[in-house]
């Protein structure tokens, strides 16, 4: 999203795009490089006719670390959804003075409803024509995705499950889950090491752990995902392909919905280890796999936020939204999971009509509406 959004910047302002430098993930700690993951010579070539793109800082540029740590050569404090002329106004001068600047933050800091419409439909062939993995990455995917659709020794339908329980993810959720008393006083210890700001004394946690469950803003654990799973009408014999990291707990907290749904399956599972182990040099090559997989499969579940769900569901309404997308209503599933005296045909009846209309059909944009979860006017209407 960021790299659609320079692209963007970049064509407002007429000027030259050097080649974007992908953000280190705060969970993952991975430093991964365009190159390592996108085909830059397509992504190059498709815009040519849009934006000036380089592929590294020019050599009359001698001191490339400072483009990276001068505050000189960094344009901070961009507002969020800033409009095009914001940057006509105040980025464009300092570029003619300084000839090459760095901006960051970048993250959503160019609106969506006060640009001009081809900066969006520019944003859009960026986001699902110009950024092409690498043909590895691509043709790996298709192999699991194969894998997949024939594992039961005929051609079957495969679910495609984003886990979003990762102990990087339980842990920056700041939500209350079930465990231990150990589990709990090391997941308190972990937040305060690693978010010592946020934490402060810890008082204050329950509170605000009962709060975003009410809201719908804590990651679904694997046994409430089955429930729910079952609850429409998914039987045991499903064939799902799970996409995750190390899920916080292992196999005990996998437990509930493996022996609900036994056919699960990671690509670690789906090939071999010699296969995968050209892609482990970095995470997102394998984040890359699990999104391909994901894309292609006839039934998404997205179980939290973050852009990988938001860019698939995105991704397959852009396609004709003729494949499934399911996005949980967190808020409403918590209200039941907590209602001891609601028995099973409601509970099921409740899963069925609230996820009738969140399926991944396209929805009515509204002011600074999420482009990419929903790209229906600007990418997809001619008008």
């Amino acid at each position: 999203m960021q790299i659609c959004n320079a692209v963007a910047v970049a064509k407002i302002m007429n000027a030259t795009l050097i080649l974007p430098l992908l953000k280190q993930d705060q969970i993952w700690k991975d430093q991964t490089k365009f190159e390592d993951i996108f085909d830059v010579d397509h992504f190059i070539d498709y815009l040519k006719d849009d934006v000036r793109i380089v592929r590294d800082i020019p050599e009359w540029f001698t001191d490339k670390s400072e483009l990276l740590t001068s505050i000189r050569r960094t344009v901070k404090n961009i507002p969020k959804y800033a409009p095009a002329q914001f940057y006509i106004d105040n980025v464009l001068p300092r570029i003619k003075e300084k000839k090459i600047m760095a901006l960051k933050p970048f993250v959503d800091r160019l609106g969506y409803d006060n640009v001009p419409p081809e900066i969006n439909r520019l944003r859009c062939r960026v986001n699902y024509h110009a950024l092409k993995f690498l043909p590895e990455i691509e043709q790996m995917a298709d192999q699991l995705a194969s894998r997949m659709r024939n594992r039961t020794g005929s051609s079957n339908p495969y679910m495609a499950l984003h886990l979003r329980f990762e102990k990087g993810m339980v842990g920056l959720s700041f939500c209350d889950f079930v465990g231990t008393r150990e589990e709990k006083a090391q997941m308190a210890e972990y937040r305060k090491k690693e978010w010592p700001r946020r934490y402060k004394n810890g008082s204050h946690l329950w509170q605000l752990a009962l709060q975003k469950r009410k809201e719908g803003r804590c990651p679904l654990e694997p046994g409430e995902v089955a429930v729910i799973l079952r609850a429409m009408g998914y039987p045991k014999e499903t064939q799902i392909y799970v996409a995750s990291g190390k899920v916080y707990g292992g196999q005990n907290r996998m437990a509930p919905l493996r022996n609900m749904f036994p056919n699960l399956v990671t690509k670690e599972e789906l090939a071999t280890k010699e296969e995968l182990d050209g892609f482990r040099k970095h995470v997102t090559s394998l984040a890359a796999l699990d999104f391909l997989v994901c894309l292609k499969s006839d039934v998404f579940v997205m179980t939290h936020g973050g852009n990988f769900a938001k860019l698939i569901i995105g991704a397959r309404r852009y396609m004709g939204h003729r494949l499934k997308s399911i996005k949980p209503d967190k808020g409403l599933m918590s209200k039941s999971f907590g209602d001891p005296y609601m028995g099973w045909a409601t509970f099921v009846e409740d899963v069925v009509v609230t996820h009738q209309t969140r399926t991944g059909l396209p929805e009515e944009t509204f002011p600074n509406y999420d482009l990419w979860e929903n790209p229906l006017t600007p990418c997809m209407c001619k008008a």
